[in-house]
């Protein structure tokens, strides 16, 4: 069995359980609702959703069916953009902390803010390498049917647009160090920042690129971008778990450790 199609079977399964799942919990949810009504004293008419539930759940199926075998998936430029995708969030995170418990970025480039340029520069080449390769691999994937509508293509572009904004005007808001992990080379800003885009989303950088990926793939028509968006979206949830913990303890002990200085 090819990829494929052990993907597209898996989603079949998954699916067929979701409309099991979904019309149980409709029916009993309105055999209640007629149960209570009889109690009151009316005398509503029974129906069954049930089969609507499984209609509209197998005609779901059948479309992520249709866009997940649209995805070749073993072809080399999707496999190396899934690839850059997992490795960039794993990459900064790994040496960020390294940064920040052996200060060897500090050390090598004699300061904290010209470690932390080196870092900038390291991530921000990293992440036009994967910009690269995955428009040469969507370039690669065949188009799918469901995707070439019109509306699709405008929603791509919103997509994209909003994406944008937020990824840029979030570098503005925090400069370099405050984009790229200035906080772990001891580069703290003085206080949270709430003005635009901050004001609109927690993230908005990571929300920002995954709009665009998103926006991409739609404007393209293709089903792997799709894919691979998602997996963004994933991987960068995955790097807010590591980041946002350990930078809310960077601040604490800063805030700490200026409350013994006032003592």
């Amino acid at each position: 069995m090819s990829a494929v199609e052990s993907i597209a079977e898996s989603v079949t399964s998954a699916v067929n359980a979701a409309a099991e799942t979904a019309a149980s919990v409709a029916q009993t949810l309105i055999s209640e609702v007629l149960n209570t009504a009889t109690e009151l004293g009316a005398s509503p008419t029974k129906f069954d959703l049930t089969d609507f539930i499984n209609e509209k759940l197998a005609l779901w199926g059948e479309i992520c069916m249709e866009l997940v075998s649209s995805i070749d998936f073993e072809n080399k430029l999707f496999m190396l953009a899934c690839f850059c995708v997992c490795f960039n969030p794993m990459f900064w995170n790994i040496v960020a902390r390294m940064e920040y418990k052996t200060h060897f970025l500090t050390k090598l480039a004699g300061s904290a803010k010209k470690g932390c340029y080196i870092l900038a520069f390291i991530i921000f080449s990293l992440g036009i390498v994967r910009d690269i390769v995955y428009e040469r691999a969507l370039a690669a994937q065949p188009v799918s049917a469901l995707l070439t509508g019109d509306y699709v293509k405008c929603a791509g572009y919103l997509s994209i647009g909003v994406g944008q904004v937020l990824v840029l005007t979030s570098m503005y808001q925090l400069g370099i160090t405050g984009t790229y992990l200035g906080d772990y080379f001891g580069i703290l800003m003085e206080e949270r920042v709430t003005t635009f885009p901050f004001n609109v989303s927690n993230n908005p950088m990571y929300q920002g690129s995954t709009l665009s990926f998103l926006g991409a793939a739609l404007v393209s028509g293709k089903p792997a971008g799709l894919l691979i968006a998602f997996l963004v979206s994933t991987m960068y949830q995955g790097a807010l778990q590591l980041e946002e913990p350990f930078t809310a303890q960077i601040y604490a002990k800063r805030d700490q450790e200026r409350s013994k200085k006032n003592i």
